[in-house]
């Protein structure tokens, strides 16, 4: 997936740049460092201003996705910058961020669907347009389970002085087959 090797511009062509400067920019802010923001509020007030917006550029992408120029990428026939970026926040959520950052209002799996094809597309594709499966070979569900899981609860005090740490076993599969 060498940006060298994609012909007119690769994963940030000229004819997108501003469509995908404009979605990094709120994804960045409400869904990738969303997630954050929710999972290590301290008050139910600082939870509360970022969950929400959280599932609301859900469903903004949700519905971006349902539009047939939009896929089976974020911008079409081919892989984008946005589409990696937002990748990495999508292969954790449903198996770290739903449960343990309580980002809990919906899950990808279950309640966005074309989010959820969109994200098993660049998983299960082994095609030149992911280099043969980059997507796969990079992500690792049982570290990232966890990894998020373990180290969050160890933050929040489990698993010391007397606290029991309990890791969540869920979801099972990691990720459905792309024909589910």
């Amino acid at each position: 997936m060498r940006e060298k090797n994609r012909p007119g511009g690769g994963f940030y062509p000229a004819h997108l740049r501003n469509e995908i400067d404009e979605m990094n920019e709120w994804v960045y802010h409400t869904v990738n460092n969303g997630v954050y923001k929710t999972g290590f509020a301290t008050t139910q007030e600082a939870y509360e201003e970022n969950v929400f917006p959280l599932f609301k550029s859900l469903d903004r992408l949700e519905e971006h996705l349902s539009q047939p120029e939009h896929q089976p990428y974020l911008f079409g026939a081919h892989v984008t910058e946005a589409d990696v970026r937002l990748y990495t926040t999508i292969a954790r959520f449903d198996v770290a961020y739903h449960g343990i950052f309580k980002c809990n209002i919906k899950s990808i799996r279950h309640d966005y669907p074309n989010l959820h094809l969109w994200f098993r597309r660049l998983y299960w594709d082994e095609s030149e347009e992911t280099n043969g499966g980059i997507f796969k070979q990079t992500t690792h569900f049982s570290m990232v389970g966890v990894e998020y899981k373990y180290g969050y609860l160890r933050a929040l005090g489990f698993g010391q002085d007397g606290k029991p740490l309990v890791i969540p076993a869920g979801p099972q599969p990691d990720i459905l087959p792309l024909d589910k």
